[in-house]
C-alpha cells in the first residue's frame, strides 16, 4: 500500500516536471513569434530604426530568463531523477523504455519567418 502511494506521488511529480518544461518550450516559441511580429509591425509602419529598439530589448530580456528558467527545470528534472534512487521503491520503477512518463501536452509550434 505505501509503495503504491510513494509510486503515485512520484509519477505525479514526473509528469508535472514534463507539463512544466513543455510550457517553458512553447513560451519561447511564443516570445519568439512576438519578436517576429513586432519586427514586421515595424516594418510596415516604416518607423525609425530606434522605434522599437526598447521593446525589442524588455523581450529580448524575456527571453534570456526564461533560458535560464529553463535551465533550471533541466537541473531540476536531473536532481529528482538522482533522488529517485534514494528512495526505497522507486529504484526500480520506469514508464516503459523510459526514465520519464512521456510528454503530455504538444504545442503546435509554427514556423516563424
Amino acid at each position: 500500500m505505501r509503495k503504491q502511494i510513494v509510486e503515485n506521488a512520484a509519477y505525479e511529480v514526473a509528469t508535472q516536471v514534463r507539463a512544466v518544461e513543455d510550457s517553458i518550450d512553447f513560451a519561447l516559441a511564443e516570445i519568439a513569434e512576438l519578436q517576429a511580429r513586432m519586427m514586421r509591425a515595424n516594418a510596415v509602419a516604416a518607423t525609425g530604426f530606434g522605434t522599437i529598439h526598447p521593446a525589442l530589448q524588455k523581450v529580448a530580456a524575456a527571453v534570456a530568463t526564461l533560458v535560464d528558467t529553463r535551465g533550471a527545470i533541466v537541473d531540476c528534472h536531473a536532481a529528482l531523477a538522482e533522488a529517485k534512487g534514494k528512495v526505497p521503491g522507486l529504484r526500480t520503477v520506469a514508464i516503459g523504455d523510459e526514465e520519464c512518463p512521456p510528454a503530455s501536452a504538444q504545442a503546435n509550434l509554427r514556423v516563424v519567418a
